[in-house]
């Protein structure tokens, strides 16, 4: 496609932070530029129990999702020990081999202090804020303690589910530490300060250490006190939750993103209730690369044991109109981004 003719701040250059980016991570960021401002990617997230969202999409709209949105979280140390499993990996490498895009945030579980009171306080809530007692501040600020060791022990233990996506050549598109600004996970309860040390260290942990060339950086601190600077950010994306059939374009946030950086960078709507209305998009001139609908009732309801699309957010009609449209780019319209 054609840059020349975008308006400017769509003109963003294929370059990825990393300057050692597979192959595979450098196609799909080509791919993304080039049909930013131009296109829309379809997404939607994974239930962390069950997953019927995709299938619910398809038997709604005839088409899947271009990209499927999956959680380390049940591979954190702190949830593994207590019993919980996870299969985000080995649905999201198939998901890739079908043609798919991939993006992994991680709901990352505090590895201490886990409060244990239920229902708000319970452990497996032990990335928020009021769950855990842990202190990350405490814990950057001296990097022999043992608080640290466990953190890095966390990162280490999802460095091994991204190797296992990089064995299988899938570019991830990765959002760690997100939402920190909101302060309602531990991550952003300190402040700014460690979360954007947090944020470069891990950056560092994963390229350096572990040799991931296969990771594009999502940032999404979604305030710019918690902007770690461009050199350590591919893609910024925002979260928004709009009321209920709000299906507009969410302009003000979409110019608050493009704010953060020094130069163009891609933005998206990394996690939705609403899916704004592509003609919205269009008209506030605020193309979001992709949106991310988040699961459970933002997609789906049950009806004794049948499982039913639920319009309490987005519309039938209005889903069917954003899978169907010309600028929308749904799973069966991607380009082969696998390497022959």
């Amino acid at each position: 496609m054609n840059t020349r003719n975008k308006l400017p701040h769509y003109d963003v250059q294929p370059t990825l932070i990393n300057e050692k980016a597979s192959v595979s991570a450098r196609r799909l960021m080509e791919y993304l530029c080039s049909i930013y401002g131009e296109k829309v990617l379809s997404g939607q997230q994974i239930g962390v129990i069950g997953h019927p969202e995709i299938e619910v999409i398809r038997e709604t709209t005839g088409k899947y999702p271009a990209v499927y949105g999956f959680d380390f979280m049940n591979y954190t140390p702190s949830r593994v020990e207590r019993g919980s499993t996870c299969e985000d990996t080995d649905i999201a490498i198939q998901w890739w081999k079908d043609g798919g895009i991939v993006t992994f945030c991680w709901h990352w579980n505090a590895p201490v202090g886990l409060i244990d009171i239920p229902p708000e306080r319970s452990w497996d809530r032990g990335f928020y804020t009021e769950a855990t007692t842990f202190n990350f501040a405490e814990a950057m600020a001296d990097k022999e303690s043992e608080l640290f060791q466990l953190m890095v022990r966390d990162i280490d233990a999802i460095a091994q589910q991204l190797l296992r996506l990089q064995a299988e050549d899938v570019p991830v598109l990765w959002r760690p530490l997100h939402e920190a600004s909101g302060e309602w996970f531990w991550w952003g309860a300190q402040g700014a300060a460690p979360c954007v040390e947090l944020w470069k260290y891990m950056y560092h942990r994963l390229t350096d250490y572990y040799g991931l060339n296969n990771l594009i950086w999502v940032w999404n601190g979604q305030h710019d006190d918690w902007y770690p600077g461009d050199e350590y950010v591919d893609i910024i994306g925002e979260d928004i939750y709009a009321e209920k059939h709000d299906y507009s374009a969410q302009l003000d946030r979409f110019l608050q993103a493009r704010s953060y950086s020094k130069g163009n960078k891609i933005i998206t709507l990394s996690e939705n209730g609403v899916i704004p209305a592509v003609s919205e998009m269009m008209k506030d001139d605020a193309l979001w690369l992709w949106n991310c609908t988040w699961y459970g009732e933002f997609v789906y309801k049950r009806q004794g044991d049948h499982i039913r699309y639920s319009e309490t957010y987005t519309q039938r009609q209005a889903l069917i109109d954003f899978y169907n449209h010309p600028r929308t780019i749904t799973r069966e319209q991607l380009p082969n981004l696998i390497l022959s």
